[in-house]
């Protein structure tokens, strides 16, 4: 973009470098990204499989909650 024709109020000595851009729209997903340690992660060959395996230990989490308010 040409600064000459840029018509704004913004002094040329503000620093922004120290900013992170904020992501919208489908590029947003990517700042919810959790790292796994080494050892987790030779375990899961993708995102697919981690996500797999959190929703069965909250199904045998939720599971043994049951039971154990029932008895």
């Amino acid at each position: 973009m040409n600064t000459e024709i840029m018509n704004d109020d913004l002094e040329p000595e503000y620093d922004f470098t120290q900013y992170k851009v904020r992501r919208v729209g489908e590029g947003r997903r990517l700042m919810n990204q959790i790292k796994l340690d080494i050892d987790v992660a030779r375990v899961f060959p993708d995102s697919e499989a981690v996500n797999e395996a959190l929703r069965t230990l909250i199904r045998i989490t939720e599971q043994h909650k049951t039971e154990l308010v029932s008895k």
